[in-house]
């Protein structure tokens, strides 16, 4: 089923059926997407479920196994010369010359581009001052941090302003001051018109920038949609308890277990309780609480977060480690 993202007439991603294997991996299956002009559709999921990849065989990089892709109407295999000419991709490592300093990679790169010595120049005073480099501008990139490096890429990624930008894990490693740089001029961008795919693992991420998303596991497409939309699918509100310690979270637990049915998170030291009732379920749970006197060290409303749609939807953390989960559900 295509995973239609429009919203707008022109569609300038399109895919339909894309697949890439490796050997017998399968690394993207059956993957349909339609993308709208002037919008921001982020890709989110693990690492390994596909998002590189798919990234990838739209920037021309790798060729699809199976299945078709067009970019502002050009096939990502016949037409891969036009693709890369509307096409802007910053990867997840910095792709600069370390023996240069920040202000000399974009100065290559915009001659590189075809500009001028004067336009050149202006162009990348303005990209300085909009990625906030002035500070490093002229050190070598080798000497600089790895979220000042970041900057100078994704800057060198908008000598020439794209009609559609990809942008693979972005902030990953990055600080958040220069988180903060790189959302803004992503909004920048798509307020000037500019179409953007985005990557990522983090979820506040995604729910601060995208006007949609859809959901990879495994290579295959599990949900799409408005980040409300996602989060509007699992359910109702929930009231959290955060307990001071495990003595007083397992004096809670029975205590609540009684009249609630309850979700325990030993780790966080926390209870969820649904709440469709909001303020009327918020008000049970504390009356519970305050009859009995426990002390706790947080209690609060709150609506589903994207990691709450994404566990319930793939039925994987969207962050995986190597622990195992100690969630488990008390009935009531």
């Amino acid at each position: 089923m295509t995973q239609s993202l429009t919203g707008r007439d022109e569609l300038v991603v399109v895919t339909r059926g894309l697949t890439k294997h490796f050997g017998d991996f399968v690394a993207v299956d059956d993957f349909d997407l339609e993308v709208a002009a002037g919008t921001v559709v982020s890709l989110l999921g693990p690492n390994g479920a596909g998002k590189t990849t798919i990234v990838r065989m739209l920037a021309t990089l790798s060729e699809p196994t199976a299945g078709s892709a067009t970019v502002c109407g050009y096939d990502v295999v016949r037409n891969a010369d036009s693709v890369r000419s509307v096409l802007s991709l910053t990867g997840q490592f910095a792709a600069l010359e370390d023996n240069l300093t920040a202000r000399e990679n974009l100065l290559l790169m915009a001659r590189l581009r075809g500009y001028q010595k004067g336009s050149a120049t202006r162009i990348v005073e303005g990209l300085i001052e909009r990625f906030d480099i002035g500070e490093f501008r002229d050190k070598l990139v080798k000497s600089v941090s790895g979220g000042q490096r970041r900057r100078v890429d994704l800057a060198a990624s908008l000598v020439i302003q794209p009609k559609v930008l990809v942008l693979d894990e972005p902030t990953t490693g990055l600080d958040p001051r220069s988180r903060q740089v790189v959302w803004s001029t992503v909004r920048d961008l798509v307020s000037e018109g500019v179409t953007l795919f985005l990557t990522t693992q983090y979820l506040e991420e995604a729910d601060a920038l995208a006007d949609h998303i859809v959901l990879i596991d495994h290579g295959r497409a599990t949900a799409a949609g408005t980040p409300n939309d996602l989060k509007s699918r699992i359910g109702d509100q929930r009231v959290d308890i955060v307990a001071v310690d495990l003595e007083s979270l397992d004096t809670l637990t029975a205590m609540l277990s009684g009249a609630f049915s309850v979700v325990v998170s030993r780790d966080q030291r926390m209870i969820s309780i649904p709440a469709p009732n909001e303020v009327a379920d918020l008000s049970a749970v504390t009356a519970v609480i305050g009859a009995d006197g426990t002390l706790v060290d947080e209690i609060a409303l709150r609506r589903p977060t994207l990691d709450d749609a994404f566990l319930a939807l793939t039925g994987q953390p969207s962050h995986p480690t190597n622990e195992t989960s100690d969630q488990e559900e008390v009935p009531a």
